[in-house]
């Protein structure tokens, strides 16, 4: 296990600083360590007042632990003072850590400041140069570089300077980017961009500790500057995603969230794979249409096609039963997903579907085992919606659900030219549509 020492300031709302970047360290692998250089009095809302540690206290907490314990990597954050900078700097060097990431924490987002201007001062000429990787976002690559990077091409250029200021890898991040983020790494002889998804959300405390502190547990185990940056963006984007609403004002991100994900998706896996094998021993392969089937679940908290769990290739028919190609997987089929999402939006209950032929003796079926049905018109359907790839099945779910007032158990269509005639079977779970389904199929 890789150990990273975080030296930042402690956060008594426990969305930042060493609170945040002891959960990151965490959750990806890593042993925590932590010096801390202030203790703030904040909320959601402002940082009341901050408490610095003294210089001769932070260097007795870096002895005691780079002696005893050791570090792979160090992250920085919150540093205040020169004193503080002076004291890291002359530990690094001490100690020969190898791995260096510094996020340069100037000031708050209602404006307090975090970093002085003469530890402002030191951070560029002695801690920078010891970098191996430096990750201001566009207010602190102003105050390093005074570039405004209000554009890609002012990124780049912030980047290139803070590159020769001695920073082996510079990520300037574009969160304050109008539009959707961009963040472009230079490591002096490429740029690299990392486009992102903007995220309607106010809870993004601890945003850029949680990041850079990903950032120096990936390297320490091993990953190149690309990689360690793209796994970790996609770890803060989960942690940003699943954000906690806590407090009044900005709430913390989540960087549990991604561990709490795996096992929903774990959880959905296991059970979609339980009701397919249970399909499978009945004789149903009658049910399944010209175009297959497929067999979704969404996790608890999804939002999006990767959170649905399905089959990629789809279910086959197979003589009198069905078979797979491929176990369940988060992303499989777009098709079946936008079904789900619909639903699942309409009602957080309805969270699984499976998609099996239609016939007037199937819909008959349904109505003698008491299910309540919904019906879409491929005809009615909106020029505009038709024009757009994939967006059928989102309109009809919808208009299926808005014409009952809630969300049935099935859903069908008739068909139109080209398309073929399909009912979709939708429950609470794989075990309530699969239980339909044996049910349909024991009448027909």
């Amino acid at each position: 296990m890789k150990k990273i020492l975080t030296i930042a300031a402690s956060d008594s709302s426990g969305g930042a600083g060493i609170q945040a970047d002891i959960k990151a360290i965490t959750v990806l692998g890593g042993y925590a360590l932590s010096a801390i250089t202030a203790l703030t009095a904040q909320d959601s809302i402002t940082i009341e007042d901050i408490h610095p540690v003294p210089c001769d206290f932070l260097s007795k907490q870096l002895d005691a632990v780079l002696k005893d314990i050791g570090a792979d990597a160090v992250k920085t954050g919150m540093l205040l003072e020169k004193t503080s900078v002076r004291t890291i700097v002359d530990k690094i060097k001490e100690y020969n850590i190898p791995i260096i990431v510094i996020d340069p924490v100037i000031s708050s987002t209602t404006g307090q400041t975090l970093l002085k201007d003469d530890a402002l001062k030191a951070l560029k000429k002695e801690l920078l140069p010891l970098a191996t990787m430096i990750t201001p976002n566009l207010d602190e690559a102003f105050a390093l570089t005074g570039i405004k990077a209000d554009s890609i091409n002012k990124m780049k250029d912030a980047a290139e300077k803070l590159f020769k200021l001695g920073a082996k890898n510079v990520l300037i991040k574009g969160g304050h980017l109008k539009g959707d983020p961009t963040d472009i790494l230079y490591d002096g002889k490429s740029f690299f961009e990392f486009p992102g998804i903007r995220i309607n959300t106010k809870n993004t405390h601890g945003t850029g500790c949680t990041l850079s502190a990903a950032i120096a547990t990936e390297l320490a185990k091993g990953s190149t500057p690309f990689n360690a940056i793209k796994n970790s963006k996609e770890f803060i984007t989960t942690a940003i995603k699943y954000s906690l609403p806590f407090g009044s004002g900005h709430g913390p991100t989540n960087p549990f969230a991604a561990i709490l994900q795996n096992a929903e998706i774990y959880q959905c896996i296991k059970e979609l794979t339980r009701n397919i094998e249970v399909l499978k021993n009945k004789k149903i392969g009658r049910l399944i249409p010209e175009i297959q089937s497929n067999f979704g679940y969404i996790t608890p908290a999804g939002t999006g096609p990767e959170d649905v769990i399905a089959f990629p290739g789809r279910i086959i028919r197979f003589r009198d039963s069905i078979t797979t190609v491929s176990p369940p997987e988060p992303g499989a089929s777009r098709h079946i997903a936008k079904v789900i999402l619909t639903a699942f939006k309409h009602n957080r209950l309805i969270r699984s579907t499976m998609n099996i032929a239609y016939s007037k003796e199937i819909i008959n079926a349904c109505r003698e085992l008491g299910l309540t049905i919904g019906e879409f018109s491929r005809s009615k359907e909106p020029p505009k919606v038709k024009e757009l790839e994939g967006s059928t099945m989102e309109w009809g779910t919808k208009k299926a659900i808005n014409d009952n007032g809630f969300v049935p158990d099935i859903i069908f269509d008739q068909g139109g030219i080209g398309k073929e005639p399909i009912t979709r079977v939708l429950g609470t779970d794989p075990a309530d549509v699969a239980g339909k389904i044996i049910k349909i199929a024991e009448i027909i």
